[in-house]
């Protein structure tokens, strides 16, 4: 199994924003990644400069979002939907995009049940639980 570090995951979104800009070839996954950069313009600045953000950390306390922790979670989340993994969570996001009228605003919908999953699986020295995770969003459609 992949276990990239701080740093791969890092240089893997500063390498496809480069390449992006520069029109070369993507690979599949950088192609995802890509259209999850250009959806978020706001992180250019930190993906055009590699030597100032490598090494740069975001605590929640600073009220900054981490972009590539941000953007790593959409990929996630993009890869759950294209298996229904957790079983479910597609028909949830298809309610979520109607209720907000776009994927976007529903994608960090799905975010923040998805880091309360792992927030409450770290909290209690536990495995991520899908039902956490499920609840959340059904909450979030008023079911």
């Amino acid at each position: 199994m992949f276990n990239p570090s701080v740093s791969d995951v890092r240089n893997f979104f500063f390498d496809t924003f480069e390449k992006g800009q520069n029109n070369q070839n993507l690979t599949d996954l950088e192609k995802i990644a890509y259209s999850i950069i250009l959806e978020h313009p706001e992180y250019h600045l930190v993906l055009g400069n590699r030597d100032k953000y490598l090494g740069q950390n975001w605590v929640p306390e600073s009220g900054e979002t981490n972009p590539f922790l941000h953007m790593s979670m959409h990929v996630s989340i993009l890869e759950q939907l294209s298996i229904n993994q957790p079983f479910g969570i597609k028909d949830l996001y298809l309610g979520l995009c109607k209720k907000y009228g776009n994927e976007h605003d529903a994608a960090h919908e799905v975010m923040d049940c998805l880091a309360e999953m792992v927030w409450q699986a770290q909290y209690n020295n536990m495995q991520p639980d899908p039902q956490v995770y499920l609840s959340c969003l059904n909450k979030k459609l008023g079911n």
